[in-house]
């Protein structure tokens, strides 16, 4: 067995879900047994056996992989409880296993999984879905990349009928739910939970997943809900929109012009009076804010 054939053994072994007690399973999911194979890839010392060393690195993994998701998608624990949540962390990160180097990857297909298996959302389907997507864009505008921004000057440069670029880490939302008030007052009551442990666990890393709050807010109600995820730095905020202004945007992230954007957007034929003046604060706020940019290299 050569190192790359060890390594995918190991792994093989370690990405097993643990037992209900936290322990190694005697057979893989495919109901091979798991002792057999440990003997044959790690050996025995003096005060462990081979199925008790690789144990360790077993519940190591898991503990850290659900405690990093737990850390990432608290809303939807406390949309369907912790128990739940747990059972579902485990059954997806099994059909979904890590395939990248940073834990901050894990929940990048949850989404899609969720729409898989929505009995593991009973009765919340929608709205689950609503969170995990507004947590997952909230993890893609921390960390995706920001462009040089439009300065004056070259909005003024931008010709009669431009196309608008927005940057990379801003994230349109069209959402059923109002999930991102409840997702704030979740990670409220959370941050107040930590503030009064601080001095407990400020050095000790934890290995399990977070656990969710004893008190939580009532469940938001079905809304027509539309929202910008974007950053300023270094921070990540949820700016609603009304349906005006998102389908204006989505227009230009899909690459409409200005006129076709506004023309695909806009009921011109209840067209209020001083809808330019509308217009002209929509871009000098969203221009503000930065979120037009430059276009990336070779889309000049």
């Amino acid at each position: 067995m050569n190192l790359e054939e060890l390594q995918r053994a190991v792994f093989e072994v370690i990405r097993q879900p643990l037992t209900a007690s936290e322990e190694m399973r005697r057979e893989t999911l495919d109901g091979r047994a798991v002792e057999n194979i440990v003997d044959g890839i790690i050996k025995p010392n003096d005060r462990l056996t081979s199925f008790e060393r690789l144990e360790i690195y077993n519940r190591v993994y898991w503990f850290r992989i659900l405690s990093a998701l737990g850390e990432d998608f608290p809303g939807l624990r406390a949309i369907v409880g912790q128990e739940k949540f747990d059972r579902l962390l485990t059954a997806y990160l099994t059909e979904r296993p890590s395939e990248s180097f940073t834990l901050r990857n894990l929940g990048s297909r949850l989404e899609g999984w969720l729409r898989e298996h929505p009995e593991f959302t009973p009765k919340t389907e929608r709205l689950a879905l609503d969170m995990v997507r507004l947590e997952w864009a909230d993890i893609e505008a921390y960390d995706a990349a920001e462009l040089p921004k439009l300065s004056e000057e070259d909005l003024s440069k931008l010709g009669q009928d431009p196309r608008f670029h927005l940057q990379p880490y801003l994230k349109l939302l069209n959402l059923d739910y109002p999930v991102d008030d409840f997702l704030l007052s979740i990670r409220h009551a959370e941050g107040e939970e930590e503030e009064q442990e601080s001095d407990i666990v400020s050095n000790v890393v934890l290995m399990h997943a977070p656990q969710a709050p004893e008190k939580r807010p009532p469940l938001p109600k079905r809304k027509k809900t539309y929202l910008a995820v974007h950053r300023q730095e270094d921070s990540v905020y949820f700016k609603r929109l009304d349906a005006e202004k998102f389908a204006l945007l989505r227009a230009l992230e899909e690459g409409k012009s200005l006129s076709q954007a506004i023309e695909a957007s806009v009921p011109w034929s209840k067209r209020p009076e001083g809808v330019a003046e509308k217009l002209h604060d929509w871009f000098a706020n969203w221009a503000s804010l930065g979120w037009f940019c430059q276009p990336p290299r070779g889309e000049d």
